[in-house]
């Protein structure tokens, strides 16, 4: 009898102090689970903002390329502008310089004129 009595007493306690109670775990898991939806608010927070940095980024790219295009556009616009400039300068300079032909011969016939009239004069 003392043998069962021994091994009742024995499985009791080994029973009693191998188990957790309910409230034990509950009381463990609680402050555990209410950090983890905190944590998870606050990953939830993160992709949103990254999905909404990402969707920015790509707007920025957009608009980039757009002004990018735009600034081409306009540097090929501006460079055939400076080559009509400079075919109307060269074609001016050219107009210049018959022009300044032109007057040097007006000036050597006015000197002739004028020679032929002084020697008109002295007659």
């Amino acid at each position: 009898m003392k043998k069962v009595t021994m091994l009742g007493l024995l499985g009791l306690v080994l029973a009693m102090s191998g188990c957790a109670t309910d409230r034990y775990v509950q009381g463990q898991v609680d402050p555990l689970a209410d950090r983890l939806t905190k944590v998870e608010g606050k990953v939830n927070a993160l992709e949103t903002r990254l999905t909404s940095d990402e969707a920015k980024l790509e707007q920025y790219h957009a608009q980039d390329g757009a002004k990018a295009d735009r600034a081409v556009e306009m540097a090929g616009k501006a460079q055939a502008d400076a080559r009509d400039a400079l075919a109307a300068a060269n074609k001016g300079e050219a107009a210049a310089k018959s022009a300044d032909q032109a007057a040097k011969e007006a000036e050597k016939e006015a000197k002739k004129a004028e020679k032929i009239f002084r020697l008109d004069q002295k007659k």
